[in-house]
């Protein structure tokens, strides 16, 4: 680990000098939620849906938001600065604080605050020229995916199953119907049109979820937010993973099965395209 400079409850410290209590409630419950927000150029991609879907994940577990979206762009910037990579990858968590352990929410406690930055890994030229293969698994986590919630466990154990058999990713199933994957949106293509899974408790809606919604009206490709089989997502002409980290990736194969054609799609070469112009400000064309 690179002794980077990090952020933690008001003061500006390495991270190998950064240290929490032991009875912090994210560190005892995974009472916290998080957020990741890519910078391209020194500049935070679609910070405001970041910080707005990191509102609402606080919200819902009834954690106060310590700070506006000023507020967090500030401190988002000097942990930019303090580390000075051009394309970084900001993590930011909110804890709801430090308090004997009981399960119960404890009165009066503030919450924890920690932003951390590490250096972009984009996906390779290889992965986007010739797509990346996925394993599928039953969805065995909790019923509320749409809070980005420090209680991994769930998807590391998805993640495990794909490092497991070699693959990039782990694509869920609950009660037959496609979810999402470990750390990805999944995305299907048939004749030329994109589906996803509706934007419910079953998923987290990733940020690029409504970006490609965007992209798809920009270059008028049809797309739909319904219920996906399992069926249909083996019997599609592409599939797609999209995340913070992933941009958009095509999937060739799942369960040794070949998608569609074998190779990246059509759809994907427009979407891929339109996301790289996105991410560094140029207009969508």
């Amino acid at each position: 680990m690179s002794d980077a400079i990090v952020y933690l409850n008001g003061q500006m410290t390495p991270l190998s000098e950064a240290r929490i209590p032991v009875l912090d409630r994210g560190f005892i419950f995974g009472d916290g939620v998080y957020e990741v927000i890519p910078v391209y150029g020194g500049r935070p991609f679609r910070a405001s849906h970041h910080l707005a879907r990191l509102a609402r994940s606080l919200e819902a577990l009834g954690i106060p938001n310590p700070h506006d979206e000023a507020q967090w762009l500030a401190l988002c910037e000097r942990v930019m600065a303090a580390n000075a990579l051009p394309d970084q990858m900001l993590y930011i968590q909110v804890t709801r604080g430090v308090a004997k352990r009981m399960h119960a929410f404890p009165p009066e406690v503030t919450p924890t605050v920690f932003i951390m930055s590490n250096a972009m890994t984009p996906p390779s030229a290889r992965m986007c020229e010739e797509g990346v293969a996925c394993v599928t698994m039953e969805d065995k986590r909790w019923l509320h995916c749409h809070i980005k919630s420090t209680s991994l466990l769930g998807n590391v154990l998805a993640a495990q199953t794909a490092a497991e058999h070699g693959v990039t990713e782990a694509i869920q199933f609950r009660d037959g119907l496609l979810t999402e994957a470990s750390a990805s949106n999944v995305w299907v293509v048939k004749d030329g049109a994109v589906a996803a899974p509706p934007k419910d408790n079953r998923i987290l809606e990733g940020i690029r979820y409504g970006l490609i919604e965007e992209l798809c009206a920009a270059f008028g490709i049809g797309f739909e937010a319904r219920q996906i089989s399992r069926e249909e997502v083996f019997a599609a002409d592409e599939v797609l993973l999209s995340s913070a980290s992933k941009e958009i990736l095509p999937v060739v194969r799942i369960d040794d099965r070949t998608i569609g054609a074998g190779v990246p799609g059509p759809v994907f070469q427009t979407l891929y395209r339109a996301y790289q112009a996105a991410k560094v400000g140029n207009p969508v064309r």
